[in-house]
């Protein structure tokens, strides 16, 4: 296993990524694909991901197997959550990893990276969102000391989706 840290050249290799492993996890959940499909050309088109890419704001790392892509990670700094206050804090925005590369522990690998980085920067707390039907994720957070905040909902399309907001001390 390889990770390291994108750059804007990395941009369609991320949105292809982002694309598969999205429609993989939460595919399933929408009644009317065009939902779907108009929420992926929105998210995580080329330049959308490029100009992320180039934000200052943001870091992505992207993770291989065998030279092979097979998830990627996204850090906001300086994010704010509605459910903490203080300090400076930043979010795990996201850790998505290909459905046949999940039993490798290639997510811990891209959450290790992500954590030390942001701890390096000096950030002391770290927030996420994740899906609360989605208890895979959840019980990897909370076994990684992620800790729940409250709770929000996302709306896309038709589509109303309730998460779980949780936060960890770096």
């Amino acid at each position: 296993m390889k990770i390291r840290i994108a750059d804007s050249k990395d941009a369609e290799l991320i949105a292809l990524l982002a694309r598969i492993t999205f429609t993989e996890t939460f595919g399933h959940l929408f009644r009317y694909k065009q939902d779907l499909e108009s929420y992926l050309a929105q998210t995580f088109g080329v330049q959308k991901i490029r100009r992320g890419l180039n934000k200052e704001n943001n870091v992505f790392w992207l993770a291989y197997m065998d030279g092979l892509p097979v998830g990627y990670a996204k850090l906001k700094k300086n994010s704010t959550s509605p459910f903490l206050d203080g300090e400076p804090i930043c979010q795990l925005q996201k850790i998505y990893v290909l459905k046949d590369f999940l039993a490798q522990k290639i997510g811990k690998a891209l959450q290790d990276e992500l954590l030390d980085h942001a701890a390096d920067l000096g950030f002391k707390k770290i927030w996420l969102s994740v899906l609360k039907s989605n208890e895979r994720a959840i019980g990897f957070y909370q076994n990684h000391g992620f800790v729940t905040l409250g709770h929000h909902t996302f709306g896309i399309g038709k589509e109303t989706f309730d998460f779980q907001a949780m936060s960890k001390e770096l």
